[in-house]
């Protein structure tokens, strides 16, 4: 009869963004031979029972026909996914005496198939990120997972392709073998989306500038054909590239969601999410049983498009209040709340009316007046209170459709502007955590925008005669600075303000 014997190794698991350890102890005694895993393992995880004795004989070890005990430690919280059958057949075999070492200091990850190959996991970046901070300095996971998590320096990883391979590495050294690192990259040419094939649209093209270098949220309004999805298109091409911390973020978003390379090791381009307008709630925010990022933590750092924004469900437009207010989407559930950051620029484009010809020179609208105010109801008025640029987008003339292209001006050039209004934001908010204008709340508005009388007469009118609100006032005086920044200038000034001010007109 063999020895009873207990055995731990330890893992970790993902609740939103933030990284659990996982003790993972297996425990062989007498009575009925069965595997029994316990502590809140989802169906996923339990399934590991019929995947782990085929994995273990396939590496050449045994699975004797005896009772084991299976324990994921802490019992509260929630397993789920098949990335605890690595460690679960380590722990078995400690348990059976077939490795001896000391697991002190590792963490194993990863998916066995049934002949023991270990497949990637989902995530692998934010864990290994955030493990050695927790006190590891070793990781045996997927190899191809390796890559992506080999953009995190001074730890220790093990690319495993098969389960033998962890028996060889404990029982004789080992070596395993490393990925051969590719230049390629996910950075894009987007010559296709240059803002100098746009003809005419001055005010919104300046729009998109300011939105671009101050990471405000903006509206385009106008009939089909105007140009609101072509010069929304445009807008990465004017963004500024990520710096290594915010490739990081994104990086670990999306591997959360699955929807890394294993070639590419970091997502280099900032992201532009173009959803649906049938997209549900749950799509947009996120969500789920397990829960997993949705389009606005996918578009962190980078662009959500939002086209036909009245058609999207009410329900989906007004779960963007707190994301587009915080910077981040909490989500709850009956076994606790997890967030995902989304800290993303909010470009969204709509039709003045149903049919869409209302102000059209050429075609009638069809519309009866209280036909559009419903459809413009569809848009709340907390929505468009955080909205920083509300534009309307006239059809453009004839004769500038047929104007050559080489007499507009391209990304290129606007993306300098951009590039040096993002420089002088960086180096006002050093050391505060904030990236952009738009980032900015009370108490960095009162420090950096000081306004002169006449502004603040100037801004007093507006506020009378536009009837706004108090975050539609604050969201102006953002604008404002950011206009100021692309014109270099370390005051808000009147000029700055009324540009600021033209960007809060009626849509209609």
């Amino acid at each position: 009869m063999q020895k009873q014997k207990l055995a731990k190794v330890y893992s970790a698991v993902l609740t939103g963004l933030y990284c659990n350890i996982i003790e993972v102890e297996a425990y062989n005694s007498t009575g009925q031979a069965r595997t029994v895993i316990v502590g809140l393992a989802d169906k996923s995880t339990q399934e590991a029972k019929d995947r782990i004795p085929s994995a273990i004989r396939s590496s050449g070890g045994k699975f004797n026909a005896m009772r084991i005990i299976l324990n994921l430690a802490p019992a509260e919280l929630t397993k789920s996914g098949a990335g605890f059958d690595l460690p679960m057949a380590v722990a078995y075999m400690k348990a059976t005496n077939q490795l001896n070492f000391d697991s002190e200091g590792k963490i194993f990850l990863g998916e066995l198939a049934l002949d023991g190959r270990v497949r990637p996991i989902r995530g692998i970046l934010p864990i290994i990120a955030q493990i050695k901070n927790l006190g590891f300095s070793e990781a045996f996971i997927p190899y191809d997972n390796i890559l992506e998590a080999s953009t995190v320096k001074d730890i220790n990883l093990y690319g495993v392709k098969h389960l033998k391979e962890i028996i060889k590495y404990f029982e004789e050294g080992y070596e395993f073998s490393i990925p051969n690192r590719t230049e390629k990259t996910t950075r894009k040419n987007f010559l296709e989306n240059d803002l100098k094939y746009v003809k005419g649209q001055e005010h919104a093209k300046r729009a998109l500038e300011i939105a671009a270098a101050g990471g405000h949220n903006i509206l385009l309004s106008g009939v089909p054909g105007s140009g609101k999805t072509m010069l929304s298109k445009c807008i990465p091409s004017i963004l500024p590239e990520m710096d290594l911390n915010e490739k990081l973020e994104v990086t670990q978003i999306y591997s959360i969601a699955g929807l890394t390379s294993k070639d590419v090791p970091l997502i280099e381009k900032r992201p532009f999410r173009k959803p649906h307008h049938t997209s549900s709630q749950v799509a947009l925010v996120g969500g789920g049983t397990n829960p997993k990022p949705g389009e606005i933590s996918l578009a962190h750092r980078g662009v959500l498009f939002l086209d036909e924004f009245p058609e999207f469900s009410s329900k989906a437009l007004e779960a963007l209040r707190q994301p587009l207010e915080d910077k981040v989407v909490t989500i709850s559930r009956a076994s606790g709340s997890l967030s995902f950051p989304a800290n993303f620029i909010l470009v969204a484009a709509m039709n003045p009316c149903k049919c869409g010809f209302r102000g059209d020179p050429n075609k009638k609208c069809t519309c009866t007046q209280r036909e559009v105010q419903l459809y413009q109801k569809k848009i709340s008025g907390p929505i468009l209170d955080r909205i920083d640029l509300l534009v309307h987008v006239n059809k453009v003339e004839h004769q500038k459709l047929i104007e050559n292209s080489q007499n507009q001006e391209s990304s290129s050039q606007v993306r300098k502007r951009v590039e040096t209004a993002r420089k002088i934001q960086k180096e006002r908010f050093i050391n505060q955590n904030l990236y952009t204008n738009s980032d900015m709340g009370q108490k960095q508005l009162e420090k950096f925008i000081n306004l002169p009388d006449s502004s603040k007469s100037l801004l007093k009118l507006a506020v009378d005669r536009l009837n706004l609100s108090a975050r539609s006032y604050t969201r102006i005086l953002k604008v404002a600075r950011t206009i100021a920044d692309l014109e270099g200038s370390f005051d808000v000034l009147d000029d700055h303000i009324s540009e600021a001010l033209s960007f809060r007109v009626d849509l209609q």
